[in-house]
């Protein structure tokens, strides 16, 4: 299963309808296929296999993200009030998300559901109010423009509140993933942005240890019933055993930690063609680290199954890692977060994306001169005020 593209209205902390494409908008070539993964074997079409997230402080990155988390839960029939959605949909009364997808069966979907807040306050609880569900034969598409165009096709399911043993919060597109025994892979880090906690993992990569702390010898845990033992060896010290994973970080950076959580969910979104999401991915990395990670998704060799990398992050310097601009949004918060892809305000390619994201070219990207000189200004009066 592979998403295609997800659309949101109604979102209470959004301006406008947010739209995000995971397909290659813009024109691919002979050079882009190296980096770009095809829709399915043999396709015209292909996947951006990075989708990256930028704005200042409080711009909405890690709400957009949140928002992609929510429509991947809906797409695998995950309960919504078991999801986190409080913070996506908080008091919304008439939100809908509409998903588009290719499915395991080479069939292209398009999920359209609504969703409203039964109980408000602390105690939020939500439903779907209606739903339907759209195929087609991909093979039938032969426009980039047709992908998401449904117009015409006969719905294959809605919903009519009488279905036997669906739950209200869970998504009619359950039978037709049944059907077809999909699911789509999603790892997610968003609980994970300021903690460092190794997990209990019999599968960490040596080289993924000594990619990140090459003074490390060994790292393995052992499991004997309920008690797992932590082995922790230095090059030329005595070897460690501990028996918490917190205290890893009496000893490794947390860097290395989140390091060895995220590449080792990496490998297991590249080996599944899943999802993963991050949110600040340079956060505890240097810039090195982190272009690794984003090379790794962008090398079609080694990214045979299609898998994607979802990131927010603060530093542009970053996007130059990208030779493309659909694969980029830049977020803003100003009466209400919006988040617009680079391609629809930047159309060439060949200009540096940090320059033209810091230059304030593409307008709300760097902080207020204003606010600038006013905290400067603060800080003047602050200092004298000392002396």
């Amino acid at each position: 299963m592979k998403l295609i593209r997800i659309a949101a209205s109604g979102l209470p902390l959004f301006k406008e309808d947010l739209d995000i494409t995971f397909y290659a908008r813009q024109r691919v070539n002979e050079l882009d296929k190296e980096v770009l993964c095809p829709l399915q074997a043999g396709s015209r079409f292909y996947l951006n296999p990075a989708i990256a997230l930028i704005g200042i402080n409080a711009s909405g990155k890690t709400t957009v993200l949140k928002v992609i988390s929510l429509a991947l839960d809906i797409l695998n029939s995950q309960p919504i009030n078991h999801s986190g959605a409080r913070d996506v949909l908080g008091d919304a009364t008439d939100t809908a998300f509409t998903i588009w997808f290719l499915s395991n069966s080479n069939e292209l979907c398009q999920l359209k559901t609504c969703l409203s807040a039964t109980r408000k306050g602390p105690d939020k609880r939500y439903c779907i109010t209606e739903e339907t569900l759209w195929v087609k034969p991909a093979a039938n598409v032969v426009t980039k423009n047709k992908l998401t165009d449904f117009t015409g096709i006969a719905p294959y399911a809605v919903r009519s509140g009488n279905e036997e043993f669906l739950p209200e919060d869970t998504s009619i597109v359950i039978a037709y993933n049944k059907k077809n025994r999909q699911r789509a892979e999603v790892c997610s880090l968003m609980d994970m942005t300021d903690k460092n906690i190794l997990p209990m993992s019999e599968d960490i990569p040596e080289e993924v240890i000594r990619f990140l702390d090459p003074t490390i010898e060994r790292l393995a845990f052992d499991r004997k019933g309920e008690k797992v033992s932590i082995h922790l060896k230095f090059f030329g010290e005595e070897e460690l055993l501990l028996s918490d994973a917190g205290e890893l970080n009496r000893f490794l950076s947390s860097g290395t930690i989140k390091g060895i959580v995220t590449f080792t969910m990496a490998i297991r979104t590249l080996r599944s063609g899943g999802y993963l999401i991050v949110d600040e991915l340079e956060n505890h990395f240097n810039k090195e680290i982190t272009a690794t990670l984003m090379r790794f998704f962008m090398d079609a060799n080694l990214n045979r199954f299609g898998g994607s990398l979802v990131f927010s992050t603060h530093y542009p310097e970053i996007l130059d890692e990208f030779d493309r601009n659909d694969c980029i949004y830049i977020t803003r918060n100003r009466d209400g977060i919006t988040a617009e892809n680079l391609t629809d305000i930047l159309k060439r390619n060949d200009i540096k994306k940090s320059d033209a994201y810091q230059s304030g070219f593409l307008e709300g990207t760097v902080p207020a001169y204003e606010a600038y000189m006013r905290l400067k200004k603060n800080i003047r009066s602050r200092l004298e005020e000392g002396a």
